[in-house]
């Protein structure tokens, strides 16, 4: 290995920099967020405020578990999107295969017409859908948080896009030795395309433990209400002011579970970008 010279260093230092103040900039909030949700309410409200705590305290989680049914939420948070990640691997898989390795008449209008649909917007759509899911009597439930999120056109383009970079030859090979669609689907495409199907995965798990609207209107009782739904129970309190601490407790108890995942699935989640726009 080679020890970088000066001039390489020097050309490359104010990139560096630049990357150090953006990462800086980008992990500030969430030093915000776990700073105040250690921090006791009155030094949060205090003037002038300080960044850094006196002193730090659990009450503000004490308090929160008193406030919410927080375990259950962060249940109905996990269930809600790992119901519908699995859900849309499925699916999106199966939409992406056909579109990206059968070659049918009418491959390309359908491909246009489904890219169209991503520019209406989905709160175009949520009273048409919320009236679908109530007459199905699924307000409230799981099915009603699920279902109707479970394939998405992003989804389906991202994977028929890492799809087509995949030769040919294999499925008629597969095709050769008497390999249904189905089979070649299942063993030859799907093993291949392990990094488009995590990246896939961490998109839509991360958008729907994270969403607020959806779970806001299709759940009314806080028992069976996401987190990040139910933490909004939280800024309207009788004394006008929304408890910082606690707010921050249950964010920060929101933001763990995506970080590890993230940190897990790094390398794969890069891969799976880069190769899905190669073609």
């Amino acid at each position: 290995m080679t020890t970088p010279t000066l001039p390489r260093i020097l050309r490359t230092a104010p990139m560096m920099i630049a990357l150090l103040a953006i990462s800086a900039l980008t992990a500030f909030p969430v030093l915000v967020v776990a700073l105040a949700a250690f921090t006791p309410e009155s030094q949060i409200n205090a003037w002038p405020p300080r960044l850094l705590p006196r002193s730090l305290t659990l009450d503000n989680f004490t308090d929160l578990a008193g406030r919410l049914p927080i375990g259950q939420q962060t249940w109905n948070s996990l269930l809600f999107a790992v119901s519908v990640t699995a859900l849309a691997l499925i699916l999106n898989s199966l939409a992406a295969y056909a579109l990206a390795r059968i070659d049918f008449r009418g491959n390309g209008l359908v491909l246009t017409v489904l890219i169209a649909t991503m520019m209406i917007p989905f709160q175009a759509l949520l009273i048409p859908i919320y009236q679908m899911v109530a007459q199905l009597g699924w307000v409230n439930t799981l099915w009603g948080l699920v279902i109707p999120r479970a394939a998405d056109v992003a989804g389906i383009f991202l994977l028929r896009q890492f799809f087509v970079t995949l030769p040919r030859d294999l499925d008629s090979a597969a095709r050769i030795d008497g390999a249904g669609e189905l089979r070649i689907f299942w063993s030859i495409v799907l093993p291949n395309a392990k990094p488009a199907l995590l990246t896939m995965a961490l998109f839509h798990v991360v958008n729907n433990w994270n969403d607020l609207l959806w779970p806001l209107i299709m759940t009314n009782d806080s028992s069976s209400r996401p987190l990040t739904a139910g933490l909004t129970l939280l800024t309207g309190s009788a004394t006008g002011s929304a408890p910082y601490g606690v707010v921050m407790a249950g964010s920060l108890i929101a933001i763990v579970p995506l970080v590890v995942m993230y940190l897990l699935v790094q390398k794969r989640f890069i891969e799976g970008v880069a190769m899905s726009g190669m073609k």
